[in-house]
């Protein structure tokens, strides 16, 4: 067996070569991230058999994606292992601070040897495209958040009756009347009754129309130019953004119906919340137990013993940030749909626990149920949850 330990960086990558006895192949190479360093890579690989490689490298972002590719691409595996590890398995090697990319090869590839082989899933591309898509969504929707803020802002000067009128929401009805009319002046001498009624399917009654304009005669607001062109741009660039939100809820959708992963058969959980759990955990098969997943998202708890001292502590928030507030919100929805984990989440509440902190017991509940249905590839069936 024949295995490669790579130091994933910007431009290079150093790799060490050794076999399974422990003798060393290549002590140190670097290539560059470039078609002719990659095919240099390959030239190393080729007297080998394919089965008998076994490659491993640090999870290190979009950096190495190119050479993952281009691995799969050969019909070469590759394990990935969390940076964290790789430096404490480091640690555990030596006291000394000697910090190279020819040291980091070295230890990469000792890591390797040391546990089973577990490569990479041959839906390793997809699901890296999901895992794009879906925090580019999170960005953006993120971003139209703020651009929501700061209209907010702009109407508490121009128009304050206006927002609460519509419920403190913007609706496609009142964001059309803003980027139409744009002051309160306008509003109220409006005659356009028919399309705002349309585009609210007849909620925007004539009523309400007459009680705008009334609301907009009497306003304590103040309006001038530059305030118009803040309220106009702020809301042209909230339907550009909300535009490539939906064009990216269509992309994402049409990939996770191709995948269809058992996840999506539970209730509660859409195609969008779907992608998020998929791509972000990966090939689920690399977890030996439900409770790999729970570390990997961070919601384990943190444990404490000293002699007699024993205690639980909150939990360690390691892992993807992105990951576990998606979860959480995740959580939220499932308790609405299924009366299994509705009764669960009452029950910790009953014992106590705050909102939050219940709700974090059914993300673990929920954690444990995706990991079976993802590992033994079955679909969700509520008769079997206790």
């Amino acid at each position: 067996m024949i295995y490669i330990g790579l130091d994933i960086s910007k431009y290079k990558h150093d790799c060490f070569i050794c076999n399974s006895a422990g003798e060393i192949i290549v002590d140190n190479l670097s290539f560059e991230n470039t078609k002719k360093g990659f095919q240099l890579f390959l030239d190393l690989l080729k007297p080998y058999d394919n089965s008998n490689v076994h490659i491993g490298l640090e999870a290190t972002g979009h950096y190495g994606l190119n050479l993952k590719l281009f691995l799969v691409k050969n019909n070469y595996s590759f394990m990935e292992f969390n940076p964290l590890l790789v430096k404490e398995f480091k640690k555990s090697l030596s006291l000394r601070r000697t910090k190279t990319d020819k040291v980091d090869a070295i230890v990469i590839c000792q890591k390797l040897m040391s546990v089973p082989y577990k490569p990479n899933s041959k839906l390793f591309y997809h699901k890296y495209s999901i895992k794009s898509l879906s925090r580019l969504r999170d960005t953006l929707v993120k971003q139209r958040s703020k651009y929501m803020v700061q209209l907010t802002n702009i109407l508490d000067i121009v128009f304050p009756e206006f927002k609460p009128f519509f419920n403190n929401k913007f609706s496609s009805t009142s964001l059309f009347l803003l980027n139409k009319y744009g002051n309160a002046e306008k509003i109220a001498n409006m005659r356009d009754f028919d399309t705002p009624n349309k585009l609210s399917k007849g909620h925007f009654t004539y009523a309400k129309f007459a009680k705008l304009k009334e609301l907009a005669k009497n306003t304590i607001g103040e309006s001038n130019e530059v305030f118009e062109i803040e309220l106009h741009t702020l809301i042209s660039l909230f339907y550009e953004i909300d535009s490539k939100i939906d064009s990216l809820d269509k992309q994402i959708s049409t990939i996770i119906k191709e995948l269809n992963p058992p996840t999506l058969s539970i209730p509660g959980i859409g195609e969008l919340t779907t992608a998020v759990i998929v791509s972000e955990f990966g090939d689920f098969n690399k977890f030996t137990n439900a409770d790999k997943l729970l570390s990997f998202a961070g919601l384990e708890p943190g444990i404490y013993q000293s002699g007699t001292i024993m205690s639980n502590g909150k939990m360690v928030k390691r892992g993807s940030g992105y990951l576990r507030h998606s979860l959480m919100n995740i959580a939220n929805l499932v308790i609405k749909y299924n009366p299994t984990f509705y009764d669960y989440y009452l029950k910790k509440r009953s014992e106590g626990k705050c909102h939050r902190v219940a709700l974090s017991h059914v993300c673990k509940k929920l954690l444990r149920v995706i990991y079976k249905l993802e590992t033994q590839n079955i679909h969700f069936d509520p008769s079997l949850l206790k």
